[in-house]
Formats: C-alpha cells, sequence, structure tokens
C-alpha cells in the first residue's frame, strides 16, 4: 500500500494504556459513528465492536453517544432504503447542536463503507473542525495509512483489535484539547503512534492488540442504542428483526423462526488460511476464546434483560476450541431448559464432522462430538463456510487440506468430501441446524464444479427432508467470487488480470495493491457484500473458467430460484 513514510515499529497498546487513568480523560467529549451497511436488508445486527469499545471508555468516566447511522430503513415507492446523505447530515446535526463540540469522533465500518465514511469525514470536518477525527474496524485495518489518500480529513487510522488502542485514542484526544496540539507532541504525549505530516496534515496510525485475556473485556454497552436523538427505538428495532433466516436475507436458511434476537462474540480470529478471506480487524489467525462461564452468563443476561429467545453468536469460527464445548453444557443445559432460549453460531464443517485418523489409513468419529455438546447446551444453528463441494474448487481457495482429508464419497453420482457428508450428517443428527453458504466463479471453477456444489445443496435438500424440514430451510443462493484487497485471493493471477484491464488497479513488487484512484474506485464499488462487481463492459466479474454465458445462464437460475436447472446445462 502507499502510506505516509516513515512507519513506526508495531507497538503492541498493552505496553502505552497501563498508566493511563480515568482523570487523563476527564470531560472528553466521544462520538462514535456506525456506518451503514447491506441497506438492502432489514437492519439485524447490533454493532458490536462499537458498543464494545464505548464500554472500555466508561470503565474511564467517559460518557460516549454513538450514532448509528445503519439503524435506520426508510420506505420509498413501497421500497426500502437506507438515509441519504442529506438524512445524515441532519442527523449529526442534531446531536451536535444538543451536545455541543466533540473532542473525539470516531467512523466505524467495514471495507464497503468507504463512500459513506467519506461523505461523514467530510460534513465532520466542515462542522467539528477542532475533533480528532479516527477510523477505526474493517476498512482502516485493511489499508491502514493509504486510508489518507482517499479520506483526508482523518487524523488517525486504528486498525486491528481495538479494545485497548481506544484507550489511547481518547487520551491524544484529551492531550490535544488541553494543551494543544504543538504542546502535547513537544511533551511526548502523542507517542508512539503519531507518524508525522502527511498531505499537510499531522496523521496517527493506532497499532491494535489484543487485551491479555478476553475475559476483561466488558460486554458491550448496547444500551447506548436505546432511542436515537429523535426518540426513534433503535435497539429495539435491531431486537426484533430476525438475525437468521429466511426473512433475514443474508443467505441463512432456517426451519424455526425467532422472535427477539441479539448477537454478541465470544471468539476472535480463526487459525486457518481461506484465501478469499480477510480477518485482519478480528485477530487474523490469533485465536482466542472467552471461557464457558462468562459466554453463559452473557447469554443468560441478554435473556433476561432484553426477552429475547435467540443469541447469534457471531464468531468466525466457534467450534475450534474443544475444551470450551465440552464446558457449555454444564454451564447453559439447565437454564435453556428452564427458559427455552436458544442460540448459534458459526464453524467449519470439518470440526463438525470430528474424524479422526486411526493409523489404518482410515478415519473414525471423535468419542465425543461437539455439536453433541453443542447442542445440549442450547444450540440450534451452525452456520457453516462450505464455499464449494468440488474436490478441486476447494483445494484452490485453500480450504482443502481438512475438508479433503477423509477422502470421497460418491452419492448420486457425484464425489462429495466426507468430512462435509459427516459434518451435515453429524449437526443434523444433534438437533441442530446446519446452513451452508456457496461462492460461484472462484478462480479455477467450471461449470462441472459448480455442479458439484449445486449437487450438494440438492442432495442437503434431500437429506432434510426426513427430519421434515421444508425445502427452503436449505440456503440455494450463491455469492460471486468477489475479490477484497488483503485477501490472498487479490493477488491471484486471473485475478490481477481483470482487475487491472477492468480498473487499471496496479501492484507494488510485494504483490500489494497502490492506494491511487484506481483502487479507490474499485473499493467504492464493494459497497455492498452481496453485489456482483461488474466489468467495463457491464459483464459480471468472472474469475472462474466458466464461458460468460455459462456464467450468466447459472447467475439467472440461482436468482430465479431455479438452481437445480445448473444441473441440465
Amino acid at each position: 500500500m502507499i502510506t505516509p513514510k516513515p512507519l513506526k515499529p508495531y507497538v503492541h497498546p498493552q505496553t502505552v494504556v497501563g498508566k493511563i487513568a480515568a482523570k487523563d480523560l476527564a470531560g472528553l467529549k466521544v462520538l462514535f459513528i456506525n456506518m451503514p451497511l447491506r441497506e438492502s436488508a432489514r437492519p439485524n445486527c447490533l454493532p458490536n465492536g462499537v458498543c464494545l469499545l464505548a464500554a472500555q471508555l466508561e470503565k474511564y468516566n467517559v460518557e460516549p453517544l454513538i450514532v448509528d447511522l445503519n439503524a435506520y430503513r426508510l420506505k420509498e415507492n413501497g421500497r426500502q432504503r437506507g438515509l441519504s446523505e442529506e438524512e445524515m447530515q441532519k442527523l449529526l446535526m442534531k446531536y451536535f447542536s444538543k451536545y455541543g463540540d466533540q473532542d473525539l469522533i470516531l467512523l466505524s465500518g467495514m471495507i464497503t463503507t468507504l463512500k459513506w465514511q467519506e461523505r461523514a469525514a467530510k460534513f465532520i470536518r466542515r462542522h467539528q473542525p477542532h475533533a480528532f477525527l479516527v477510523s477505526g474496524n474493517g476498512l482502516a485495518t485493511e489499508f491502514k495509512g493509504g486510508l489518507f489518500n482517499w479520506i483526508p480529513e482523518l487524523d488517525g487510522v486504528g486498525h486491528s483489535e481495538g479494545d485497548l488502542s481506544i484507550i489511547k485514542i481518547a487520551f491524544d484526544a484529551a492531550k490535544i484539547k488541553e494543551h494543544g496540539f504543538q504542546t502535547a507532541l513537544q511533551r511526548g504525549c502523542l507517542e508512539p503512534y503519531h507518524i508525522g505530516e502527511h498531505l499537510g496534515r499531522h496523521r496517527f496510525i493506532y497499532d491494535g492488540g489484543r487485551p491479555s485475556s478476553l475475559d476483561d473485556v466488558p460486554l458491550p454497552d448496547y444500551e447506548l442504542l436505546r432511542e436515537d436523538i429523535n426518540g426513534y427505538p433503535v435497539l429495539e428495532n435491531y431486537l426484533q428483526n430476525e438475525i437468521w433466516g429466511i426473512t433475514a436475507n443474508n443467505s441463512s436458511a432456517t426451519p424455526f423462526t425467532m422472535r427477539r434476537s441479539i448477537n454478541t462474540i465470544s471468539s476472535r480470529g480463526c487459525p486457518y488460511a481461506c484465501k478469499y478471506c480477510y480477518r485482519g480487524a478480528t485477530g487474523e489467525r490469533n485465536y482466542g476464546v472467552r471461557a464457558a462461564d462468562r459466554l453463559g452468563a452473557e447469554l443468560e443476561f441478554y435473556h433476561t434483560k432484553y426477552g429475547v429467545d435467540f443469541v447469534g453468536i457471531l464468531d468466525d469460527n466457534f467450534l475450534v476450541q474443544r475444551n470450551r464445548i465440552a464446558q457449555l453444557p454444564g454451564e447453559l443445559k439447565g437454564f435453556v431448559e428452564r427458559s427455552g432460549l436458544r442460540w448459534g453460531t458459526h464453524g467449519r464443517l470439518d470440526e463438525a464432522a470430528d474424524l479422526r485418523p486411526n493409523g489404518n489409513g482410515k478415519s473414525v468419529k471423535h468419542n465425543t462430538l461437539r455439536v453433541d455438546q453443542m447442542a445440549q447446551a442450547g444450540c440450534v444453528y451452525i452456520g457453516f463456510g462450505a464455499e464449494s463441494a468440488d474436490k478441486r474448487s476447494l483445494e484452490y481457495m485453500g480450504k482443502g487440506g481438512f475438508i479433503l482429508a477423509n477422502g470421497t464419497e460418491k452419492i448420486n453420482g457425484w464425489e462429495f468430501p466426507v468430512t462435509m457428508i459427516e459434518g451435515i450428517k453429524n449437526t443434523k443428527h444433534a438437533g441442530i441446524h446446519a446452513n451452508c453458504t456457496w461462492i460461484m466463479g472462484y478462480p479455477g471453477e467450471t461449470l462441472e464444479m459448480l455442479k458439484t456444489s449445486v449437487a450438494f445443496i440438492k442432495w442437503q435438500e434431500e437429506f432434510y427432508s426426513q427430519f421434515g424440514d421444508r425445502p427452503d430451510s436449505v440456503n440455494k443462493n450463491m455469492f460471486v467470487a468477489t475479490a477484497y484487497p488483503g485477501t490472498e485471493m487479490f493477488g491471484h493471477p486471473a485475478v490481477k488480470k481483470q482487475l487491472h484491464e477492468n480498473f487499471g488497479i496496479a501492484y507494488d513488487e510485494e504483490n500489494n495493491p497502490i492506494c491511487d484512484e484506481n483502487l479507490h474506485y474499485y473499493v467504492l464499488e464493494l459497497d455492498d457484500a452481496t453485489k456482483v462487481m461488474h466489468d467495463q463492459s457491464g459483464q459480471p466479474l468472472n474469475f472462474g473458467k466458466m464461458p460468460m454465458d455459462q456464467f450468466l445462464r447459472a447467475r439467472e437460475h440461482i436468482a430465479s430460484g431455479q438452481i437445480y436447472k445448473i444441473l441440465d446445462m
């Protein structure tokens, strides 16, 4: 990436926040702004990260505000839409008018929110010229200092896990307010994350880092979302929208419904390295969990306080640590039986399969299945990122190792990974619904490879029918493979070729994309995770080996709800 020079060595924030006390942040006025996501769907996922960081500041007696721009869906001509830019500005002005000038304003959002962060930053700099303005979360983590090229109004970016760095960010804002920038700089208050001037403004790059124990992290303060400045019930609106299910419009299909649901996170990082995935903001491959008793207490708290009947635990991979799963029934079984509370999460099919080599070239199931223990603790849903059922596609995606370790089995004339079959079977037999998500058009994929995934979905539907599940409880949607900066896929030769030809994206000697206006345009186009990107001719970007006519026909069958027609192509 093109970033301000010179960049400083990484400094874990734990080493710089230890001496910061509540008196250092006294009277600091802090405003978080959460950016809109997937405005075509109902807002059903509370901004956990923003509320976690706000809770950290509350430990220092700071009273932060949160403006959640994602909370609003308005009806227009019979269709649903999010806020307009003008509506965003009016909402922010109300906060500024009531609460006065803010000392620290923090923008939070994933890579798909670049457009909104640019708009918000311009408006904030006009009306809050002295506020210390910082961007964090996924967008900032992927581009770090390169983001200053696109949002020059920023004072800083905070990358990776922000539980500790948020304290240092607030400290710097407080010292600038107290002494003025130059005096604070001369006194050394702004070290070590001040990197000097870039594009005419002093800049900061805040290194993220995980606390020594995730159990030391406070619960997210969702009460800050109780209602907005206009009295709109933001929190209640989230609670009433199903986090998963057919109506959620997020590729999660379930045979059951939920009345009130809430979300949380109990682990961070993922030890695996799928080539299409970027997890830099949540720990990368550094996997860590919160203790079973703390998680159990949190679920009970949400049920008691908010009357929820379902909790979505949005971990990238909940199933990694077997010991914690073994402790969950003891922590939750009695409560879920009394209360009726249910919960769900995400995991991998190899962990649900729980197969291990027996020394004779074959695999046997573990004596105790993780999914059985999770079911005893009230789990009724696991979302699996299956992505493909074809051996070659899985290898291309970097998912082949554990998924293919147990060989394949022929069903209905198709070769499926045994691990995927057994993972689905174990999960369903445990009484947990297994939802799979899928990717088409990954580099190297042919029509026959896509057909294998479609055939697996058909087998799923047939298998689920014996449990009385409706056909629509099996997800039949497919994401088109999208190249995100920061992923290994973004540097794939087939991807680089198309991105250069259609967007002019260039790479440096380390195969990193250069943060110029061409990449800027491309990232602005990534404004919805479900969006299909298009080339200069208006055709969808197809990184696979299917000819465009085949690819378009396959997309049409999926969009029309007739995915099995792909098998006849």
